[in-house]
């Protein structure tokens, strides 16, 4: 049976509703003065904010390792994808009015620390590299022992996890914006390396946990095609801006060349 929710865990559930009541003010604050702003995003970030504080409080399915599992779909992998799709940044800068608030916001946005953190490669091996750190030594049971660590474990997974997503996806402003191929290349190699992990620990627990053999398998699985889908749809994210990409280029080219565009 799980341990009920301690501080740490109503505390991210809290700060994950305070963020989305934060969004949603900076984006009642663009459309009373006339500005567009979708309304699926808002939609979106309110459904990754709710899965973060949901992981944090509410019951999920399974035994403990198979609702651990579910726990780290939804914060480290799931949410951040709806988060990120949300364009957070990009709404903060159209809400903020020109100050110093403002353009500190944007000197750290294309500073060159945030720009090596968003080199995709990096945010894998940061991402990914921490959940194999996770399971395959004895982290895992210890954050079983001690809250305070599983707190700094579950906000490392969450911080990881929008680290990634962010820097594979790049739909907010960055300076630097990385090839759409070296981005595809970072993603496939974390799903394998995700996948890779995932299959193991279906053979083999955490060091020093004994799950039963139902529960490790299952939990497993949800770490392996969960995993899938959420990377999918990552996958889908890139494919529509190769899309929008060529398109752009082909219209360019057919207008400077003088042949007729063709508008759907």
């Amino acid at each position: 049976m799980a341990a009920a929710p301690g501080l740490w865990e109503w505390s991210s559930s809290v700060g994950a509703l305070l963020a989305v009541t934060a969004y949603v003010l900076a984006s009642g604050r663009l459309w009373r003065r006339g500005d567009e702003w979708s309304r699926w995003r808002v939609v979106s970030f309110g459904a990754g904010g709710a899965g973060v504080a949901w992981a944090g409080v509410g019951p999920l399915p399974g035994e403990p390792f198979t609702a651990h599992m579910a726990a780290h779909l939804l914060v480290g992998m799931a949410a951040p994808l709806l988060l990120v799709l949300a364009r957070p940044l990009t709404l903060t800068l159209r809400a903020l009015p020109p100050c110093a608030a403002r353009r500190r916001l944007l000197s750290l946005a294309h500073s060159r620390p945030v720009r090596l953190l968003t080199f995709p490669p990096l945010a894998a091996l940061l991402d990914v590299g921490g959940l194999w750190l996770l399971y395959r030594t004895e982290l895992y049971a210890a954050t079983q022992h001690h809250p305070l660590l599983h707190a700094v474990v579950h906000a490392h997974v969450l911080a990881a996890g929008l680290l990634f997503t962010f820097a594979v996806c790049q739909i907010d402003p960055v300076r630097r914006r990385w090839s759409l191929s070296l981005r595809a290349g970072a993603l496939l190699a974390a799903g394998v390396a995700h996948a890779v992990l995932a299959k193991s620990l279906y053979a083999t627990p955490p060091p020093g946990t004994a799950p039963s053999a139902a529960d490790l398998h299952l939990g497993a699985q949800v770490m392996y095609y969960g995993g899938d889908l959420v990377e999918a749809a990552i996958g889908a994210v890139l494919a529509v801006a190769w899309y929008r990409a060529t398109g752009r280029a082909w219209t360019r080219r057919s207008l400077r060349s003088g042949v007729p565009v063709l508008e759907g």
